[in-house]
């Protein structure tokens, strides 16, 4: 737990070396495993190049925006590809296309690794841009320059449309990249700062919970709550919880809860995540089933897409079937199957055949 906790703060040191503006690098992609090979930029053309992997979730959810931006302007002259990077088992890669079928139909390549461990496109693109996560994506204009780089869900079709028709201010987007890299390189001497100052607390808490001293844990909780940058309150209370959990305060651990669920009441996302650890986590012995069943509902209310609520519905009826309601549970449990991606189908099945015969399933 604490160890995740200081992970949090390793950043990307180095400054990046490709930015928005800059003559694209060339392609030094591997097999074409879907669609013919681009060796290298037309004039005229503009393209896309998305890196991912298979064994990538966020990955996963952009694919099909990504293949909707390209049948709407692949006519119109934008080339799209998947660059595969950081693979695990490239074997993988052809049987993921077929999978995902005609919500992947872009080009998709591998990384050249011959001569490259982490592959040359990695290297000579994500890597010299600074880019440590992904999906991220590139968008080459038409006379082969950088105009766009970032997640591929934030690129908007109006910038696609400039940069296909020449009305691109490609001077003026190179100058907010650069602000915007500024700021991050600002962020990050701030997060190695407040990591070197967490240090010595993250390391005492986490000999505090191996020894099961938890009133020492609760102290250096305190004493990372004075040095720990804001956007990790959330995480801290969630420890913190752990800890009173631990400690068998119950009453005070779901207090603390409560008050997290509050303070983020219209974030559905946060909401089921919450409800999902109280009735999933094997070490609560007396889970708060009541205020499990007030988040579960906040979340599945508040659903963005029929995906979303059924994943959101799943941990409503697992609320419920710990309560004691089995129908319920069940008819949820129904609901939720009927809205689920293709993904979580099995699962969810299962889930509900468990149901029925009376049984909680383990937790996924």
């Amino acid at each position: 737990m604490t160890l995740a906790l200081a992970a949090g703060f390793t950043l990307a040191a180095h400054a990046a070396s490709l930015n928005v503006g800059d003559p694209a690098p060339k392609l030094q992609t591997g097999k074409f495993v879907q669609g013919d090979p681009v060796k290298e930029f037309a004039p005229g053309k503009a393209y896309i190049v998305e890196f991912w992997a298979t064994w990538c979730g966020p990955c996963r959810a952009s694919i099909p925006h990504l293949n909707e931006t390209y049948t709407k302007f692949k006519d119109k002259g934008l080339i799209v590809i998947g660059q595969d990077c950081w693979e695990q088992d490239e074997s993988k890669v052809a049987p993921f296309i077929k999978t995902m079928g005609s919500k992947m139909t872009y080009r998709v390549a591998l990384d050249d690794k011959d001569g490259s461990e982490k592959g040359k496109m990695a290297e000579t693109w994500m890597e010299a841009a600074g880019r440590n996560g992904i999906p991220s994506a590139f968008l080459i204009d038409t006379t082969g320059h950088v105009a766009w780089i970032g997640h591929p869900m934030e690129l908007k079709e109006q910038t696609i449309d400039e940069v296909l028709a020449g009305k691109y201010d490609l001077q003026s987007a190179a100058a907010e990249h650069a602000k915007q890299q500024a700021e991050e390189e600002k962020e990050q001497a701030e997060a190695k700062k407040a990591q070197a100052d967490m240090q010595p607390y993250a390391l005492k808490l986490q000999t505090a919970m191996k020894e099961k001293d938890w009133d020492s844990a609760l102290g250096a909780l305190d004493d990372l709550k004075k040095v720990a940058p804001q956007r990790m309150a959330d995480q801290l209370t969630r420890i913190r919880f752990k800890v009173l959990i631990s400690k068998k305060d119950d009453t005070a651990a779901f207090e603390l809860l409560g008050q997290l669920g509050e303070a983020h009441k219209d974030e559905p996302l946060m909401q089921n995540d919450l409800a999902w650890m109280i009735v999933s986590d094997k070490s609560i012995k007396h889970p708060d089933l009541v205020l499990a069943q007030k988040m579960a509902q906040r979340a599945t209310d508040g659903a963005k897409e029929p995906a979303q609520k059924g994943m959101f519905l799943d941990t409503l009826a697992r609320v419920k079937f710990m309560q004691g309601s089995k129908e319920d549970a069940i008819a949820l449990e129904q609901k939720a199957l009927a809205l689920a991606g293709d993904d979580l189908k099995d699962q969810l099945q299962h889930t509900l055949d468990s149901y029925k015969k009376g049984e909680l399933p383990s937790a996924q």
